[in-house]
């Protein structure tokens, strides 16, 4: 076909024309492309992945914060040995340390064995169990007895020996004399102190040793100090409530 003087028109309408389809699909990204787009570090997926991790470190400090060291949640606590009857005194056989989950630890635990050898048991304690101030005769006994801390304890033997095989620890009595004259004891008991608590009350043994022993109790000062002198110059009982 004859073009004139214009060849070029004819090369150029020889070019193939690419379709709009093609060109577009061209555009769209392959696989690959897609793989190195997402390994490919950009600012705003860097931010993103900073964030998540200050997120995740926060969260992992709360866990270890309610968490707590392992190291301080133990304590050690003083436990006896073997089983332990009321009214023994402690020596270095008796006790021994362990460690114990602070939680369980309630308040008055010795965490010592010196805060325990020589002191006097007021009542039993099964091997293992800790040992707390509590079931020590001393200040912290009467008090936590009579809910007192002016309270003081106070030993008495009964005249009766046989009445102290009924007291146990915990018991509230009150504790009783004869007023004596030089023409013997007035008739009826005088009252000397009222609601007194039983903190060491021994039993069993033999005949001799019932005769000698005493029975504990914690009383207000006043008459704590009444039922002392009675016991000095007068035969005491108690009556239970």
């Amino acid at each position: 076909m004859s073009v004139g003087p214009f060849p070029f028109l004819r090369r150029e309408s020889a070019r193939p024309h690419r379709s709009h389809s093609s060109a577009g699909a061209s555009l769209q990204p392959t696989l690959p492309d897609r793989f190195v787009e997402l390994l490919r570090p950009g600012r705003s997926r860097i931010v993103r992945a900073r964030r998540i991790a200050a997120g995740l470190l926060a969260a992992l400090a709360v866990i270890l914060a309610l968490r707590g060291d392992p190291d301080t949640d133990r304590a050690t606590v003083v436990v006896a040995a073997h089983d332990l009857a009321p009214g023994h005194t402690l020596t270095a056989d008796d006790v021994a340390h362990v460690e114990r989950d602070r939680s369980t630890v309630v308040a008055g635990t010795l965490h010592h064995v010196d805060d325990a050898l020589g002191h006097t048991l007021a009542g039993p304690v099964p091997a293992g169990e800790p040992l707390v101030d509590a079931r020590l005769l001393g200040p912290r006994l009467a008090a936590a007895a009579t809910g007192s801390t002016e309270a003081r304890v106070v030993p008495i033997r009964l005249a009766d020996a046989g009445v102290s095989e009924l007291l146990r620890e915990g018991d509230r009595v009150d504790v009783l004399t004869v007023t004596e004259t030089e023409d013997g004891p007035l008739p009826g008991a005088h009252v000397l102190a009222r609601g007194a608590v039983v903190v060491l009350a021994e039993s069993g043994g033999s005949a001799r040793d019932r005769n000698e022993r005493v029975v504990l109790v914690a009383l207000e000062p006043e008459p704590a100090t009444a039922v002392a002198a009675a016991s000095l110059v007068s035969a005491l009982t108690v009556t239970l409530h």
